[in-house]
């Protein structure tokens, strides 16, 4: 790799990995945010949501400001953006106005991030971009599985402001080495597609909105039930607007591919479980076991270390066995671990939860890298952008609207308290509910992949 294309790739992943730390770190300080502002539980569930709301609504259009204006420009504008949010977050006198923030700052993270991906595919070649990509994706998975273990040190040193401005510091820091980034652009772009764009962020925005506050106002409250007729309405009219529009972002014909579909059913289940696990898990351990946040932080490394050692084991495997069969495993073995996990309690320790977190973490890691290689692979060479960009939103849309699912459960269990021996018996629901899911989409992934389809193998030709 030549010096300039390592530069490129260090200031890329140096702001790519605060985007995921800032999401699941700022879990692990929810209870002392709630304490320091004073706020209900809705409103602390918003710093959570609104950030990976803006993110995932705002990817597809970012992508293609990112072809019409310049890579690099979309980038730097995309990390300034969030650099500010995280900063202003730090100060935030109020919980309203924090939500509102951190809003803000995952619009900045989703142009950054489509951006570093578009500046990647351009940047490298052949065996350079693969490894590039196997960077970035293993960046990605850093940063999510291991924000609550950094963020609880930050708290402990220096406070719950450190969560934000900390992550802000460092894309500060990336802004720097902008300039020796190539700039790129597509001269056939079609431009941004705001009528789909709008329909989907606003519906998303509104599916989450019921979510989170039904608990508190009731689920037949006219907030709550508009927030539900309009997202339902609007996630419609996102659909007809896509397969009417000349250059759509979201091409729903590439689901007609059962293996792309069966990739995309399976990269949303692994996401829907490990996301909200991380969220929550931190609280309750705190709240409820009575560990402190550096413990917390833990107890979810056996969780969370898996994703570093198995990419490449599963890399190794795909030499020799579908990547479907392997899929398969990990989905078998993440609905088990959510069973197991049913187990818990207040007297639970970090060793007796270290069965199922390791068993979850293990499902987690095989699955990371393969899922995107069985996508892309599926969609053939010619539709690898759309497919990418289409792949990166549905995972973080059923991301979020599964912490939204999952925190609404809590709060009814807890009356909003985030503690107390309701908490035990809404995580386990929540549980439950999740091996249900996963047990689902196990049934369907079967039946797709049945027909043929291409192994992670194949992903090499892809890349040549």
């Amino acid at each position: 790799m030549r010096n300039n294309q390592a530069v490129t790739l260090a200031t890329l992943l140096l702001a790519v990995l605060m985007f995921p730390i800032t999401l699941t770190g700022a879990s692990i300080a929810l209870p002392e945010i709630r304490d320091a502002l004073h706020g209900d539980l809705a409103s602390v569930q918003w710093v959570v949501n609104a950030y990976n709301t803006t993110f995932a609504g705002f990817m597809l259009a970012a992508g293609g400001l990112a072809d019409t204006i310049g890579r690099r420009r979309v980038f730097a504008a995309g990390t300034t953006i969030f650099a500010v949010g995280g900063l202003l977050s730090a100060v935030a006198p109020n919980l309203p106005l924090l939500d509102v923030l951190r809003g803000v700052a995952g619009v900045g993270a989703s142009a950054a991030a489509t951006a570093a991906i578009a500046i990647m595919a351009g940047a490298f070649e052949g065996a350079a971009r693969t490894r590039a990509f196997s960077l970035f994706g293993t960046t990605i998975g850093f940063g999510l599985a291991f924000g609550p273990s950094v963020s609880s040190l930050l708290m402990e040193a220096l406070g719950w402001q450190a969560v934000f401005w900390l992550p802000a510091a460092v894309g500060v820091a990336a802004l720097l080495l902008v300039p020796t980034l190539p700039e790129s652009r597509n001269p056939e772009a079609a431009g941004v597609d705001w009528p789909g764009t709008i329909t989907f962020t606003t519906g998303l925005l509104l599916l989450i909105t019921g979510f989170i506050e039904g608990p508190a106002l009731g689920w037949a409250h006219p907030l709550v039930l508009g927030g539900f007729i309009g997202a339902v309405l609007l996630l419609v009219g996102f659909v007809l607007v896509e397969r009417r529009v000349a250059h759509p972002m979201f091409d729903f014909e590439l689901l007609r591919a059962p293996g792309f579909l069966a990739a995309a059913m399976a990269a949303a289940t692994f996401v829907m479980v490990m996301v909200p696990l991380l969220v929550y898990l931190p609280s309750y351990f705190t709240a409820v076991m009575g560990q402190t946040a550096p413990e917390a932080g833990v107890t979810l490394i056996f969780m969370t270390a898996p994703v570093l050692v198995l990419p490449l084991v599963a890399g190794v495997l795909a030499r020799r066995v579908a990547a479907s069969s392997l899929l398969l495993v990990a989905l078998v073995l993440l609905g088990l671990g959510a069973l197991w996990l049913t187990t818990i309690d207040a007297d639970s320790t970090t060793l007796s939860l270290a069965g199922p977190l390791l068993t979850i973490g293990l499902a987690i890691g095989l699955s990371t890298g393969l899922v995107d290689n069985m996508a892309l692979a599926n969609a053939g060479p010619g539709r690898a952008g759309t497919a990418s960009g289409m792949f990166g939103t549905s995972r973080l849309a059923f991301e979020t609207i599964a912490i939204a699912v999952i925190g609404s459960i809590v709060a009814s269990g807890t009356d909003g308290a985030l503690a107390g021996p309701g908490y035990t018996g809404s995580l386990r629901l929540s549980l439950v509910l999740l091996a249900v899911v996963v047990a689902g989409v196990v049934v369907a992934f079967t039946v797709l992949t049945r027909r043929r389809v291409r192994p992670a193998a194949a992903l090499s030709e892809l890349a040549a």
